[in-house]
């Protein structure tokens, strides 16, 4: 994963108003890039600061839904920890959802 070109996107991401349809072109993004490698994705939230957290679970749910992953709901858990001004109990619900689905 190319962490800058994420960042860029973040920043971009930010500068949009709630209603620009130009929002999903970058929802559609991040989730094929957070979605590529669990792994590398995880390491790279867990360094994220509380804004970029705040902005990349818009599509949280969707990488849960890709990737059906364990290690993903545990790093959303370490998130909604490490920073609770941003409620991701949803999130987190939806990941373990995926994972009972599918699993």
């Amino acid at each position: 994963m190319n962490v800058s070109h994420v960042k860029d996107l973040l920043k971009e991401r930010s500068e949009l108003e709630l209603n620009n349809p130009k929002l999903y072109d970058y929802w559609t993004a991040f989730t094929e890039l957070l979605s590529r490698d669990i792994d590398q994705t995880i390491e790279f939230l867990d360094s994220c600061t509380e804004e970029e957290i705040y902005w990349l679970s818009e599509v949280f749910e969707d990488i849960s839904y890709k990737v059906n992953s364990r290690a993903f709901i545990d790093c959303l858990k370490r998130l909604e920890n490490k920073y609770p001004n941003i409620d991701l109990a949803d999130d987190i619900k939806s990941a373990e959802d995926c994972i009972d689905e599918n699993g």
